[in-house]
């Protein structure tokens, strides 16, 4: 089986997420039932959701306190990990991803390469 990793992006407000403390109270059942669904067939490897707050590392310097953001906004809010036989049923799970509900939102799925063990 091939792991993935699935991203999840999501639009941000100026200084937080864009998603309120009652918008998360609301869709975690949502997100309980679409991770139970993967976990029960044994294909959930980990998942967890990110913390606003970042350090950005470059070559020349640290910076703390905002996450690195694209240029409209969009930011790496969450991930998964797991493993399937195939990407296209990665990809319908990522089609009925809770995320979708937030404008600018989308899943990005990576096949993970294994390091070779000798």
């Amino acid at each position: 089986m091939t792991e993935y990793l699935l991203l999840f992006r999501n639009a941000s407000a100026e200084n937080g997420y864009l998603a309120t403390s009652q918008d998360m109270a609301e869709d975690m059942p949502k997100w309980q039932a679409w991770i139970g669904n993967i976990a029960s067939q044994g294909k959930l490897l980990h998942t967890a959701p990110m913390q606003y707050e970042a350090s950005i590392v470059s070559d020349e310097q640290v910076t703390t306190g905002q996450p690195y953001k694209e240029s409209n906004s969009v930011l790496v809010s969450g991930f998964l990990i797991c493993k399937s036989d195939d990407m296209e049923e990665v990809q319908a799970w990522g089609k009925t991803c809770p995320i979708h509900k937030y404008p600018h939102s989308s899943v990005e799925i990576r096949p993970l390469i294994p390091f070779p063990t000798n």
